[in-house]
C-alpha cells in the first residue's frame, strides 16, 4: 500500500450493524475497522486512536450522536464525521450539518452508499445520501417549520432526553452540567414549543422521535 490504512470508528449499540459494516468493509485491507457502543466508550477511542471517519448514530443508549459529535469536535476541531442514522428528517440532517457533520447516511440506504460517503470523507469531501439531499432542497418552508430549527443543539439533546424517560437530575448527569441547567433549559423549551406543562414538552420529544 502507498499509505496507511484508513482508520474507521463506528459507533452503534445495534450488533446487526456494526457486524455489517465490518463485513462490508472485510474485503479491503486499507481499511481498519475500530468500534463502540455508546457515546463515552466513542469517545474514548476516538481520543486514542485518532481515526480518519468516525462514523455515528444519532441514537445512542447515553447520549446522541450529535453530543458525540460536540465531544469529539472540542478535542478535535478538524474531525471528519458522519452521521448515520433510521432519522430521515430533512431538518434533522439540516441540524447535523450546522452542528459540523462532513456527512449524512440514511440506515436504509443501500450499503454501496455508505462506502462511497465513507471513503468521500476520509478524502477530504462532504457526502449525503442523494435522496436525503434532494429532500432538504425541497423541504425549505418545512425545514423551518420543524421545531428543531428552533432549538440549539444543547437544548435539543436536553429534550431527547428528557423524552426518553431522563429525570432532570439524570440530564444533568448525562451532560455534565447543572441541574439548574437543565431546569432553565427546560423552561426555555417550554416558550419556544409553547407547551404548557413538563407533561406536553415530553410528549412533544417523543412524537419528535429525535434518535
Amino acid at each position: 500500500m502507498s499509505k496507511l490504512a484508513t482508520r474507521i470508528l463506528i459507533v452503534d449499540d445495534h450488533p446487526v450493524v456494526l457486524s455489517g459494516c465490518r463485513a462490508l468493509f472485510a474485503s479491503d485491507r486499507a481499511i481498519k475497522i475500530e468500534e463502540a457502543t455508546d457515546a463515552r466508550s466513542g469517545h474514548r477511542v476516538y481520543v486514542s486512536r485518532k481515526p480518519d471517519v468516525a462514523v455515528i448514530d444519532i441514537n445512542l443508549p447515553d447520549v446522541s450522536g450529535f453530543e458525540l459529535m460536540r465531544w469529539i469536535r472540542k478535542d478535535d476541531p478538524a474531525a471528519r464525521i458522519m452521521m448515520f442514522s433510521t432519522n430521515k428528517d430533512p431538518a434533522v440532517v439540516v441540524r447535523a450539518v450546522e452542528a459540523g457533520a462532513q456527512g449524512y447516511v440514511s440506515k436504509a440506504d443501500d450499503p454501496r452508499v455508505l462506502v462511497k460517503a465513507v471513503r468521500t470523507i476520509a478524502a477530504g469531501g462532504t457526502f449525503i445520501s442523494p435522496h436525503l439531499t434532494k429532500a432538504v432542497t425541497f423541504s425549505g418552508a418545512a425545514i423551518k417549520a420543524n421545531p428543531v430549527s428552533l432549538m440549539s443543539p444543547r437544548e435539543l439533546e436536553i429534550l431527547r432526553l428528557l423524552g426518553r424517560g431522563d429525570k432532570i437530575g439524570e440530564v444533568a448527569a448525562a451532560l455534565s452540567i447543572s441541574y439548574k441547567t437543565v431546569a432553565n433549559t427546560t423552561s426555555r423549551l417550554r416558550e419556544k414549543l409553547g407547551t404548557k406543562n413538563h407533561s406536553d414538552l415530553i410528549r412533544i420529544a417523543v412524537e419528535m422521535a429525535l434518535g
